[in-house]
């Protein structure tokens, strides 16, 4: 008897959901997270530049790590972009996701 007092303890909701608006600055919480956002493209789009120029040089050099580091560089790039545009959708999921575990 003890362990399913136990397991109704853990299976207890706390009815705690999401609510827009609960507390105050939200809006400007989402300015500060869509400009962190925003200079994290930004700064993406200048690290796949120099990426790409050093995969450049070190292929028309004959320096193979120069080349190999500059593949890294752009596939990490390339990456970084995927998921910072793709935040939104991956945490709106990940959450709708959330909401159907009982």
């Amino acid at each position: 008897m003890k362990l399913i007092q136990h397991a109704q303890i853990l299976a207890y909701d706390p009815g705690v959901t999401p609510r827009e608006g609960g507390l105050p600055g939200l809006n400007v919480l989402k300015q500060v997270v869509g400009s962190i956002n925003l200079f994290g493209i930004i700064a993406v789009v200048g690290a796949l530049a120099i990426s790409a120029i050093v995969w450049a040089w070190g292929h028309h050099s004959g320096g193979h790590q120069a080349e190999a580091n500059g593949k890294k560089g752009t596939v990490v790039a390339a990456g970084c972009a995927l998921l910072l545009g793709a935040a939104n959708g991956i945490v709106a999921f990940f959450s709708a996701m959330g909401t159907q575990v009982h």
